[in-house]
């Protein structure tokens, strides 16, 4: 319905689209009053022991929308006939109004074919008036039943809710732009918003800050269903306790699912220490159980821990905060020393200390609010103190978060930024085995310089008469054949030119060592090689090892 409003012409003025969001307010609060009645009147029809009429339905529905926002209502039927307050507010049904009303102003500044849009302020303003108006005549309507308003809450929280819904919509539809300050603002706060480093920061900060209270909030609700996995029996048996036919079944489910997100806050409080209270004299933390609960039969209720001192179980609760303040931690080193950056690149040590402790301060207050919308009384004396502490709760938050996050960021920082260096084996390695020295000469000129000295070892060798080439017919002993053991190897056989292949018998002759290589005389000295290898059966024959010499029949 708010999607399919009609449209206006641009012909039309300013008071028809000022009306316009005035619709779109009042559209978002009908909606949201009709989901809850549907609801309620369905159940009521399913109910085969109804013993009220359908206003009463109605008067039961208008409570229930009117807490979603925060409202306290005043409960008349009591068994002791003196008006009760309710206060403690389900959050998971609270999210449906604040989003049609976010939805609702944000839709209005979304611009249109044929219909101009108004101003940020008109907008807003308009759709939190329509909203209002409808919020007020549900409040008359519902003073006679069961659950009438107490008048002061619709001030505060209620209108305050509804407030901060509209301007949340108004700052999505406008791009949430981040403003200059005001002109009595400092000027070096003027000079660090016009910094990208420092709106980067700002950034960073409210990013990890909510990380931290996700993992809060995780966190209590792991620990709200491992409790009542540990106490399933009694937490079975208080459910078919209030349930006597499947439509209470439903309505006592319905109920415990929107107050899942309560049970997560409450799982988060008492993990941070300060824990909650069940009435004035009782206290629940991990520590211990204290005083005399007074306990109504719910299911949630069921899984609270035995009374009396805690055990190492409990203490293992502590394991949330410290997961909050790893995660505080990580994603502010995420954006001041990411994977791979330069040193030069990434923030200071006091830029990221800065970061994770802004983070934690505001992780704090986002656990502080959601505590106090957490909890509320459920009726007078014992009743009326039902839920944690949220000052405590903030305070804890902040205290792990930033004890937790702010060193563990530092520390990473310094991890990712540290300097790679050489192995210990490596190190070793090159101690024990040092590398030569690069050859400055190459080896073509070294070769030619040593080729005079090894042609006169040669000659003193083998005397004057110079052999060019040496038939070798064994292989395995390296002595040529006709000559005199011990004698050197001749440099024409090891500096032989290898243009031509060689036969598959002499592919394995053992090859001259580098240095007979180098050595091999120049041509420009006179010397020059000849290829004196046979390539005819029969050498191919008497070159092996068994056919050398001389053969037996001749």
């Amino acid at each position: 319905m708010t999607g399919s409003s009609p449209s206006l012409s641009a012909e039309q003025g300013r008071p028809a689209v000022l009306a316009f969001a005035l619709l779109r307010g009042a559209v978002a609060a009908g909606l949201g009053v009709g989901s809850i009645a549907v609801l309620v009147l369905a159940l009521w029809i399913s109910s085969p022991a109804s013993d009220s009429s359908p206003g009463g339905a109605l008067h039961a529905a208008a409570g229930l929308w009117l807490l979603a926002h925060g409202a306290e209502l005043i409960r008349a039927d009591t068994l002791s006939g003196v008006p009760a307050p309710v206060g403690l507010v389900p959050l998971l049904l609270a999210v449906v109004p604040v989003w049609l009303v976010h939805r609702a102003a944000r839709d209005v500044l979304v611009p249109e074919e044929g219909r101009p849009v108004p101003s940020a302020a008109g907008a807003f303003a308009m759709v939190v008036t329509g909203y209002l108006l409808v919020g007020a005549a549900v409040a008359y309507y519902g003073r006679g039943g069961p659950l009438s308003v107490h008048l002061p809450s619709l001030l505060f929280p209620a209108a305050l809710v509804v407030a901060g819904a509209a301007a949340a919509g108004v700052w999505t539809a406008a791009g949430r732009p981040v403003g200059p300050p005001r002109s009595w603002v400092p000027v070096s706060l003027h000079e660090a918003l016009a910094r990208g480093r420092f709106r980067e920061q700002a950034g960073t900060v409210c990013r990890t800050a909510a990380a931290g209270v996700s993992v809060l909030l995780g966190g209590g609700a792991l620990l709200v269903a491992v409790a009542l996995m540990w106490h399933a029996h009694p937490a079975q048996e208080s459910f078919v306790r209030l349930s006597g036919d499947w439509a209470g079944r439903v309505s006592v489910f319905l109920l415990a699912l929107v107050l899942v997100p309560n049970a997560a806050v409450w799982g988060a409080a008492y993990g941070l220490g300060p824990g909650f209270a069940l009435g004035t004299a009782s206290t629940v933390t991990p520590l211990a159980f204290s005083g005399r609960p007074a306990l109504p039969a719910f299911p949630l209720l069921a899984a609270m821990p035995a009374e009396g001192p805690g055990t190492v179980l409990n203490w293992a609760a502590a394991a949330v905060p410290v997961a909050a303040g790893a995660t505080v931690a990580w994603f502010t080193v995420r954006r001041a020393a990411p994977p791979g950056a330069a040193r030069e690149d990434a923030w200071s040590p006091r830029e990221t200390a800065l970061a994770a402790a802004l983070a934690a301060v505001g992780c704090g207050a986002g656990t502080a609010v959601l505590a106090a919308a957490a909890g509320g009384p459920l009726g007078t004396r014992a009743l009326a103190e039902f839920g944690p502490v949220w000052w405590l709760t903030g305070a804890a938050a902040l205290a792990w978060t930033a004890l937790l996050g702010v060193p563990g960021a530092l520390l990473l920082r310094a991890w990712r930024l540290r300097e790679p260096g050489a192995s210990t084996d490596e190190e070793g390695e090159a101690a024990g085995n040092p590398q030569p020295e690069p050859m400055s000469v190459s080896a073509p000129a070294q070769a030619r310089a040593q080729a005079p000295a090894h042609e006169e070892t040669l000659r003193a060798s083998h005397g004057s008469d110079r052999r060019w080439w040496r038939w070798s017919g064994r292989r395995g002993g390296g002595d040529a054949a006709g000559a005199a053991p011990g004698s050197e190897p001749d440099a024409a056989s090891a500096g032989a030119p290898a243009s031509r292949p060689a036969p598959a018998a002499a592919a394995s002759t053992p090859v001259a060592p580098p240095a007979a290589r180098l050595s091999v005389p120049d041509r420009d000295e006179g010397f020059e090689p000849y290829d004196f290898l046979p390539t005819d059966p029969w050498h191919e024959r008497t070159a092996r090892p068994e056919g050398a010499g001389p053969s037996g029949n001749s």
